[in-house]
């Protein structure tokens, strides 16, 4: 018998274990959480791992009905103690591979992957499902944005012309490349790679002593010359003409890499992919807790990003049509846990006060140094951190703004698992990190979802007969058109994504079915047979598959927002107040949530403060675009340390109006602030708050509860 703790199921099924009888109890049940879904259920031992995903309705592959032919159903079991699902997955739990999955040449157990429908639940399991084996694939949009920059990269190319040895005049091949460098191009050689000096000679036959050598600048420069330092990291025999460089901005939840051509700047390929850390908890701090319950932890998220950051590579040459030796150069945006991960540094340190980094400088290493197997002598720029909750991502996002040349007081919002807050304008910048959790990517509602084909992104509800529409991901028509059941009905509706889920909720206060304090209302069940009762709560029906898939707004699904959003608002509240200002006048979005979702119905729910609608707007993977700006202008990859060192860090955390500004935020869309520009082209509902629910509760949790916090 399986208990669905989450998810569109929700009655008992009965399943049919797999294995011997004799060796389980047929009474016993064990709780699996599948991810990054974070869908959880109780299932009686012995179920397949396939079908207690079937029953949760978990995004997982299967065209030949659990025979284990098609080999799709791949998953990966995650080995260790996961404090936020209160679970031991142990290696014990799952049954041993069968003889099936041994002689199956399509799947490789030394990975740890298994198929999921010869995969038996012996007991509490965490499993991940990747991305190849999920039907509907992740839709993660982090392209590149366009971009006005003088390009200068950190790599230059230059063909040189070097004379023949000379008996009477005993100089090496090697310096006369950097006489010649010197001499006649103005470059002083700090060092050079050994692998060019093996590669040099037979160049320089090959080559009929014509070479072209890639020169990488150097942070140290010549004291008294005009000279640029660099580092001679390539040689090709005769004329080389086109190298590349990888711009990578690593989130928590998903990996974007800009393959760039150096010479031009121009982006030949984007790559994206969902960040395989996520098996090991979605978001940062349960990672970090991970590292602390499981010795040796630490080592397997380092590895498992490295891994994900030579798949890109791969993909992005591939789809690039260029050799993988010819990408010389990267540029790495991350916050700061991600950043000690891909360096290998322990995180535990960031995951209390004082949230201690152990540096926050910008750093510059071979790319072999990380695993990435890209040309032999790449090299790796990391960009500075700010403070131990505020990352490169956010140097990324100032590089890529720069709000400290605006007159104007604006800011910058990074929405993601966790969120990056920057304000300012030329006189004074501040930054700060806020813990919004994963709610807004759809994790933690109860039919929430990550971006998919299928997934709901928009949704309106009729104020007078709460009768909603709505549009998924692949399908451009609204759910009230005549043609939407034909043109979707190859997409299945599988959930709402996180624009969807702040629409929906926005839609129903708008409409009253919410009111001001984030309560289902119950008189609305007298007007609509949509507001239906669960338990001594209230949720709202959006949608009613005929499979019997119910997509609905439950009262924790509401709760889940408000937290987050809250969460967001107190931390843009504070760095309002430390300014002393009260009204911003310019607002950008950054990050792919916020590029999608309505700055209008963020504004309702109160995710932002009040701004002119107009002057908020999505600003693409800010982020991203500063690792590209690293990456094709080098004086711009100087200048970004010394900007940092002009912002002032504002920890939530150790803030003492952190949880006043939280309560008042729970509130849609704020219990005090008014919204006077929203006003202007939304009817907001009367404030109504109710007796019934007690304010702050959770707010204290969630202030007591920072480590909990990305």
């Amino acid at each position: 018998m399986v208990k669905v703790q989450e998810g569109p199921v929700k009655e008992a099924v009965d399943v049919v274990p797999n294995i011997d009888a004799q060796k389980i109890d047929n009474q016993a049940t064990a709780t699996v959480v599948f991810t990054p879904s974070g869908l959880r259920g109780d299932f009686a031992l012995g179920t397949p791992i396939l079908q207690a995903a079937q029953q949760l309705g978990v995004d997982l592959e299967s065209s030949c009905g659990g025979r284990g032919i098609c080999t799709r159903c791949q998953v990966t079991p995650s080995i260790g103690e996961f404090p936020k699902h209160g679970i031991s997955s142990l290696a014990s739990n799952i049954s041993t591979p069968s003889e099936l999955e041994h002689t199956n040449r399509k799947l490789d157990l030394t990975t740890g992957k298994r198929l999921s429908c010869s995969t038996q639940i012996l007991g509490d399991l965490v499993v991940d499902v990747p991305s190849s084996s999920q039907l509907h694939k992740q839709h993660i949009t982090k392209e590149a944005t366009a971009l006005e920059l003088v390009i200068n990269p950190n790599v230059k190319l230059i063909t040189l012309k070097i004379d023949e040895p000379d008996i009477d005049q005993p100089l090496s091949d090697l310096q006369r490349v950097r006489l010649s460098l010197k001499d006649d191009h103005g470059f002083d050689v700090h060092s050079t790679d050994l692998a060019v000096i093996q590669q040099l000679q037979p160049a320089l036959v090959k080559g009929k002593r014509e070479i072209t050598v890639a020169l990488y600048e150097c942070e140290q420069q010549v004291e008294s010359s005009a000279s640029i330092a660099v580092d001679i990291i390539g040689v090709w025999p005769g004329i080389k003409l086109g190298l590349y460089g990888l711009a990578i901005d690593l989130g928590s939840t998903t990996i974007a890499a800009h393959l760039c051509e150096l010479s031009s700047g121009r982006v030949l390929a984007t790559c994206a992919a969902m960040n395989p850390q996520i098996r090991f908890g979605e978001d940062l701090m349960s990672r970090v807790s991970y590292v602390m319950m499981n010795p040796g932890g630490e080592i397997e998220m380092t590895n498992a990003v490295r891994d994900a950051f030579n798949t890109l590579a791969k993909e992005a040459a591939k789809k690039a049509k260029i050799a993988l030796q010819d990408i010389v150069d990267m540029s790495i945006v991350c916050n700061p846990i991600m950043h000690h991960l891909l360096l290998g540094i322990d995180p535990t340190p960031l995951g209390t006060a004082p949230f201690a980094l152990a540096t926050d400088l910008a750093i510059t290493l071979k790319a072999s140094d990380l695993d990435v197997k890209l040309h032999p002598s790449a090299r790796a720029f990391i960009l500075p951190c700010i403070a131990g909750h505020i990352g490169a991502d956010t140097a990324g996002v100032i590089l890529a703004e720069r709000p400290d040349l605006a007159d104007d007081v604006t800011l910058l919002v990074d929405i993601g698992t966790n969120a990056e807050i920057v304000l300012g304008n030329k006189t004074r910048l501040l930054a700060a990190s806020s813990p919004t959790g994963p709610a807004f990517e759809g994790a933690q509602i109860s039919c929430g979802q990550r971006a998919a084909a299928g997934a709901v992104e928009r949704v309106r509800i009729d104020k007078e007969t709460l009768e909603p529409k709505f549009r998924i991901i692949g399908c451009e028509l609204w759910s009230d058109d005549a043609q939407f059941a034909e043109q979707s009905k190859k997409l299945q509706i599988s959930g709402i994504c996180g624009s969807g889920i702040i629409e929906v909720i926005a839609e129903l206060f708008l409409a009253g079915v919410i009111n001001s304090d984030g309560v289902i209302e119950a008189q609305m069940a007298e007007r609509s047979s949509r507001v239906v009762a669960q338990g001594r709560t209230y949720a709202y029906i959006l949608h009613e598959g005929e499979g019997g898939k119910t997509l609905s707004i439950t009262q924790n699904d509401v709760r889940a927002i408000q937290l987050a959003k809250a969460a967001l608002y107190a931390g843009i509240r504070l760095l309002m107040e430390h300014m002393q200002v009260e009204r911003i006048d310019k607002i950008g979005l950054a990050g792919a949530f916020g590029s999608h979702i309505d700055v209008k119905y963020a504004m309702v729910l109160g995710l932002i403060p009040d701004c002119e609608l107009p002057r908020v707007v999505p600003v693409g993977n800010a982020a991203g675009t500063g690792a590209r700006i690293a990456l094709l202008n080098s004086e711009e990859r100087k200048r970004i340390s010394s900007l940092l060192s002009k912002v002032e860090k504002i920890e939530t955390a150790t803030e003492s109006k952190f949880q006043d500004h939280f309560v008042k935020a729970m509130a849609l869309p704020h219990l005090t602030d008014d919204f006077v520009e929203l006003a202007k082209v939304v009817t907001l509902p009367e404030k109504k708050i109710s007796e019934a629910q007690p304010r702050g509760g959770r707010a204290g949790n969630r202030r007591r509860a920072r480590s909990k916090a990305e």
